[in-house]
């Protein structure tokens, strides 16, 4: 019997190993003749030669997997040692961005969905404009969770405008964090999507990923970062032009807004519609429409959206 020893450099244990080292365990199952040791960030292989070539293939074979997924499943597993090295292999063309925590692929849905990945890919400014549901904040996230695990960023931040939408922030409950915090529940609600609740708790804690209301960047310079802008229709133009000055030589900046839920004071203009003018021919930026055919909510969405589209055109000819 010979040894041989794998070490895991780079890569979260729990994403690899699965939950209580599920995915070793299937291996060591399809291999009953040898023996697999996982004990911190090696994995020790005792057997036959033939069969801890076989093992060591399949173990590398996720690692690579590992690399570009971000995730290992349970059903990677089954499919690399049942030799279907191809299905696995071929899951980019499904444009997949990152394994869901609950092992699902999050992928771009719609045409208009994948503009804005391979928008993001060629620029390092994108404006991504579109109605509620288009799944516009959603794809963004999934985009900063993937460099921050490609590590082509050390961290993300979040942020959008603090803007009562019809409330008084003044009369919620308690301090400032909790006041802001209903504010920014759709961003926390994707990321736990994306990240395991304790690895996005350290990342908060040691402020890998920051998400904040828009007056705290203020100030800032933000370097190695992937940033995202999100509910842009809300800020006034000094607020956006703020923001915009922010971005370091080494970020990505993505902003999303819909230009038909402007919750601003009837007077005030909004910053995103005036930056999309004066910015919409500076080299170096992306600009993506996602429309009512890129709801990925509720049908009923879509027709609701709708219907508003066509009131809107209407109340336009009767002015």
């Amino acid at each position: 019997m010979i040894e041989k020893v794998i070490t895991l450099e780079n890569i979260s244990l729990l994403d690899f190993l699965g939950i209580e080292n599920q995915n070793i365990k299937q291996i060591a199952q399809a291999f009953p003749q040898s023996k697999i040791i996982s004990r911190g960030n090696e994995i020790r292989i005792q057997g036959s030669t033939p069969e801890i070539i076989r093992i060591n293939d399949i173990l590398n074979s996720l690692i690579q997997h590992y690399n570009k997924f971000g995730m290992v499943t349970e059903e990677n597993v089954t499919n690399y040692l049942t030799q279907e090295d191809e299905t696995v292999l071929d899951e980019d063309k499904d444009d997949v961005l990152i394994y869901g925590t609950k092992g699902f692929k999050i992928v771009p849905k719609t045409p208009n969905q994948k503009a804005l990945v391979t928008a993001s890919r060629k620029n390092d400014l994108v404006f991504a404009i579109g109605p509620a549901g288009t799944g516009k904040t959603y794809i963004s996230v999934a985009l900063a969770v993937k460099a921050l695990k490609n590590r082509e960023v050390k961290k993300i931040i979040i942020t959008r405008p603090a803007v009562e939408a019809g409330e008084n922030l003044g009369f919620l409950p308690g301090d400032l964090k909790e006041k802001i915090d209903p504010y920014l529940r759709p961003i926390y609600d994707a990321l736990d999507d994306m990240v395991p609740p304790e690895k996005l708790k350290f990342y908060q804690e040691n402020r890998v990923i920051e998400i904040a209301p828009l007056a705290y960047m203020r100030g800032r310079t933000l370097n190695h970062a992937f940033i995202l802008l999100d509910e842009a229709q809300n800020t006034s133009a000094m607020q956006i032009k703020m923001f915009l000055t922010r971005m370091g030589p080494t970020s990505k900046v993505i902003i999303t807004g819909d230009k038909s839920q402007v919750d601003l004071p009837k007077k005030q203009k909004s910053g995103l519609i005036e930056a999309l003018n004066v910015l919409k021919d500076v080299k170096g930026i992306g600009f993506v429409e996602l429309d009512g055919k890129d709801v990925v909510r509720h049908k009923l969405v879509r027709e609701i959206i709708k219907a508003y589209d066509q009131f809107d055109e209407g109340e336009e000819d009767r002015k």
